[in-house]
């Protein structure tokens, strides 16, 4: 199957995505939450911000690579980690793992996956990092580093803007609980997606195995967007972050930075990068593009900023970067691509977003992340006709 000509973009592999997926799995990892307007926000923002093209440059040789925590990396973006990952497509998490690993990029871990820090050991590259949904009571979470830390998790993420579970109501419309539970509804939708549907058979409907130590009993008086991680985790404030900083001896990135003045206070803290993110619109409704906010962020700190929310391509990557991202992380599109195609389907989107990222820095006359020039700002593009 020649993927370059069939899926030449992550429209393309969410496209099958969607076809590949059972109703209430792709409605957990496209939706939003209430009317899903800061979804779309994200969307109108980034393509509101252009460069002018530059010519007459000759042969351009193109340099993707960038620094992070001290290491460089080929490439300027990285997974992003998503809660139960392992619902979207069997054993997700490993399959992610194994591709960034092989491609030497970022692979990020959620406490809320369906795989433990233990289950992805061996499969982790160099650049493992650990997205912490904050546990209330500190032994729990001494516990937790010290597995991730042993499991080779070089890097802890704190999600910060998860204080209470959100409404998703087209999660909830789907017939989706949690845990997932296989009712009528729910199996009528799986019988229309086998390639799913055997895979979830040979490995069973999946679960937080990282919580399986700490969590034993009845799931309690839950939301049906809430998870079993709610009985565990509290919503964390300054004090909960300083502690974290006092007990994790690697690189500390706080994630859910929408506030030039929390930037400011999280940098005397301690923290080692912040990531600029609305949660893709998964959380609050009422929030501003993240794109808009990464400038005013950056003006105030010169910490790393880490960015994700609505990335769908090598020049929306331009773009974080050219406002002020140092690095770039997406979630959904590695998602699309694995349900679309499988394993092979992650590293399709790698060459994807190296390819478009190389064509629009050629556009731009630009040979390397560090000379990108200066953005415009674009007027709203019309729909186009369906």
């Amino acid at each position: 199957m020649d993927l370059d000509s069939r899926y030449p973009a992550v429209s393309d592999l969410a496209h099958r995505a969607r076809r590949r997926l059972p109703k209430f799995v792709w409605e957990y990892l496209d939706s939003g939450t209430g009317t899903e307007a800061t979804k779309a926000r994200n969307r109108t923002a980034l393509d509101q911000v252009g460069f002018l093209p530059s010519i007459l440059h000759g042969p351009i040789d193109i340099d993707l690579s960038t620094s992070l925590f001290g290491e460089t990396l080929p490439l300027p973006f990285g997974v992003a980690p998503l809660g139960m990952s392992g619902l979207i497509w069997p054993d997700a998490e490993r399959h992610l793992a194994r591709t960034a690993a092989t491609a030497d990029i970022p692979y990020s871990l959620s406490t809320v996956a369906t795989q433990s820090p233990e289950d992805l050991a061996p499969h982790l590259g160099k650049h493992g990092w650990f997205q912490l949904y904050p546990p209330k009571d500190p032994d729990i979470r001494k516990d937790m580093l010290a597995r991730a830390k042993a499991s080779g998790f070089k890097v802890l993420i704190l999600t910060a803007d998860v204080p209470v579970a959100s409404r998703r109501e087209r999660q909830v419309r789907s017939g989706l609980t949690q845990p997932p539970k296989l009712t009528p509804r729910l199996m009528a939708q799986v019988m229309m997606r086998p390639a799913w549907a055997i895979g979830m058979a040979q490995r069973g409907m999946p679960h937080m195995r990282t919580l399986d130590k700490y969590i034993s009993g009845e799931m309690g008086n839950l939301s049906s967007t809430a998870h079993i991680g709610y009985l565990l985790r509290t919503s964390p404030d300054w004090d909960y972050v300083q502690w974290l900083r006092d007990h994790w001896d690697g690189p500390l990135v706080v994630k859910g930075i929408m506030r030039p003045d929390d930037a400011l206070r999280l940098q005397q803290i301690g923290a080692d990068a912040l990531w600029v993110s609305n949660h893709a619109g998964r959380q609050f409704d009422g929030s501003p593009a993240s794109i808009e906010m990464l400038p005013k962020i950056r003006q105030v700190t010169d910490l790393p900023l880490i960015f994700d929310s609505g990335v769908e391509s090598g020049l929306d990557i331009l773009r974080a970067l050219a406002l002020g991202a140092n690095f770039v992380m997406l979630g959904r599109a590695f998602h699309f691509a694995l349900a679309a195609l499988g394993p092979s389907g992650p590293t399709h989107l790698i060459n994807i977003l190296k390819k478009d990222l190389e064509a629009n820095m050629g556009q731009l006359g630009c040979s390397s992340l560090l000379k990108l020039p200066e953005p415009c700002t674009l007027p709203t593009a019309p729909v186009p006709n369906q």
